[in-house]
């Protein structure tokens, strides 16, 4: 108990908040590169169905995907119903 009540006697390093800052940001960075990678197969997959002329069409029910929806997430390969469901 005394190790900890001198810890908190002791003068922080000014470093401190820096190095959380630049750990918070490098986290916030990996997240962000595996948003993009998982966006980038999303998109090279949509471009597949384009290629196989199933651009448009669910993957899941294959009914039409809404004109909105893919206005909203050109990639997408789900209608809003079989969305929702998974």
């Amino acid at each position: 108990m005394r190790a900890i009540e001198h810890d908190f006697e002791q003068p922080r390093n000014p470093d401190d908040d820096d190095r959380a800052t630049e750990r918070n940001n490098d986290e916030v960075l990996e997240v962000l590169g595996e948003t993009g990678q998982k966006e980038l197969l999303a998109v090279e997959a949509a471009l597949d169905r384009i290629q196989a002329g199933t651009f448009g069409i669910c993957v899941k029910c294959g009914k039409p995907i809404a004109e909105r929806r893919l206005d909203a997430v050109p990639h997408t390969p789900f209608c809003q119903s079989c969305a929702q469901s998974i």
